[in-house]
């Protein structure tokens, strides 16, 4: 059996609402303006598929999964392996988005476990949540993101 045992965990703090930071996560649109990709699904609730596809001429899907959990706008829960591992279970992690209204705040906290110590995709996320988490802030506070 495969050590799943590592994890990563980012918390952010964004002015804006619940509504808005589940829509930047789950809307194609907003997601292309400050990830650079589009999150697509054709429902966002649990047992559909969704992929990550780069915003470009080629579209290419470099992530895929399914939603396991979805309870919007305070929670959703996907899975993930890169598209080229799709057909390998050993190599999907999770994601949870736990947002909550706190003040004028809302709270984002990102979790993705269910990962292999020292993989690639640890190395990556780790790099990578940090970036496009920052620039998911960006832009909701001031309409721009950060670039990616």
């Amino acid at each position: 059996m495969t050590d799943k045992s590592a994890s990563f965990i980012y918390v952010t703090f964004i002015r804006t609402t619940p509504h808005k930071v589940f829509d930047a996560i789950t809307t194609p649109d907003i997601t292309r303006r400050y990830w650079g990709h589009e999150n697509v699904s054709v429902d966002w609730q649990p047992g559909s598929a969704w992929q990550h596809v780069r915003a470009n001429d080629a579209r290419t899907v470099e992530l895929v999964g399914t939603v396991l959990e979805s309870d919007p706008p305070r929670r959703l829960v996907i899975n993930w392996a890169n598209e080229s591992q799709q057909s390998d279970p050993d190599q999907y992690s999770r994601v949870t988005f736990d947002i909550e209204q706190q003040n004028d705040l809302v709270k984002l906290t990102v979790t993705h476990d269910e990962l292999q110590p020292g993989s690639g995709m640890l190395v990556g996320i780790s790099k990578g949540w940090p970036h496009v988490l920052s620039s998911l802030k960006s832009y909701l506070e001031t309409g721009d993101g950060l670039g990616l």
